[in-house]
């Protein structure tokens, strides 16, 4: 030991005394080639956003080649027509059903159809409570009361699903199981209403910061200039307020839709996992997420149709959010050049 910590020692001033020549011969070269560390430095940054840009499409790619592949070992098995067209979805007896009989076990509507009820449900919640929120804090509310309230709300979106999951199966199914069997209807103990009564509370903070940042971006010219000319408040911000800040507000929609989607936990304690072919929202329903979710827990064989339905309904959603989102930038650039323009 004390051999090394005199040999050490003893080859300090010799590195010392190599880094002071390198760095002589170092900046002697960077003063010949007149060198500029501002734009170096913003160079490098450029090229670090660059890769970061390409790696966010190199993924997306990536995912969209697995999931295409995957779907079309799954349609050389089961025909696209008989899933998307059957209204029978139970891929639990793939491994001893007949072929006839599989064929007919992976209708994809029913799944869909949950899907879009609970979606619609959650929305019919989470917009209208969002948006009038959203008015209230920007023009109606006292800024005291604004800092206050907007936290306690934005907290609602960090809460765990699982908690939500639990307030439905609580709370929210039995009083809904009660009001309703006082006027004497019957309702599924697992339902599509309650979740997408939950699942809408569980979004509309989304919906309501998004919509409040954007209209507390409008421009104050605009505002106190249709109040001068003699506007009430609340025509305002029916005329000038919301339609400038509808860009804004279609894209926390969309991604207020993109969440109730891709919800999971939520629709597994209060919907169900049963596949029924129903608009009914007292019945018990199921969606695609937690589908892709039940096929592909625990040891699974990769090459049944059973688990490779998983990656055609992961197909199903991508290519109906592709649509939706390029309908939703169409609505936005509309939107943007009425208004901004």
């Amino acid at each position: 030991m004390a051999i090394a910590c005199v040999f050490s020692w003893f080859f300090l001033p010799f590195l010392a005394l190599f880094l002071l020549v390198g760095n002589y011969f170092l900046f002697l070269w960077l003063a010949k080639t007149n060198f500029n560390i501002k734009k170096t430095l913003e160079n490098f940054f450029i090229k670090i956003l660059a890769f970061t840009a390409l790696l966010g499409i190199f993924i997306t790619i990536s995912i969209a080649v697995v999931i295409f592949t995957e779907t079309y070992r799954f349609f050389q098995i089961i025909s696209p027509l008989d899933f998307f067209f059957t209204t029978q979805w139970n891929p639990q007896i793939a491994n001893v059903a007949e072929p006839e009989t599989l064929k007919n076990s992976f209708g994809i509507l029913p799944v869909l159809i949950g899907s879009i009820l609970i979606a619609l449900i959650a929305m019919s919640i989470a917009i209208p409570m969002g948006i009038f929120g959203s008015i209230y804090l920007t023009f109606y509310s006292n800024s005291s009361l604004r800092n206050w309230l907007k936290p306690i709300l934005e907290i609602l979106a960090g809460v765990p699903t699982i908690v939500y999951g639990y307030f439905a199966i609580i709370f929210v199914v039995p009083f809904i199981k009660q009001c309703l069997a006082f006027v004497g209807i019957e309702i599924a103990s697992e339902n599509a209403l309650s979740c997408g009564l939950v699942m809408g509370i569980m979004i509309t903070p989304f919906v309501l910061s998004f919509t409040e940042d954007a209209l507390f971006a409008v421009p104050k010219n605009l505002k106190d200039g249709s109040l001068a000319l003699g506007s009430t408040k609340s025509e305002m911000i029916l005329n000038v307020a919301l339609p400038y800040a509808m860009p804004s507000i279609v894209s926390a929609i969309v991604l207020a839709i993109s969440r109730a989607i891709g919800e999971t936990m939520i629709v597994v304690m209060s919907a169900g996992l049963i596949a029924n072919f129903t608009f009914n929202p007292l019945n018990s329903v199921t969606t695609a997420t937690v589908q892709i979710v039940t096929l592909l827990t625990g040891d699974q064989e990769f090459n049944s149709p059973k688990t490779l339905s998983a990656f055609a309904i992961a197909f199903s959603l991508f290519v109906i959010t592709f649509c939706f989102n390029i309908l939703a930038v169409y609505i936005t650039k509309k939107l943007q050049k009425k208004y901004y323009n």
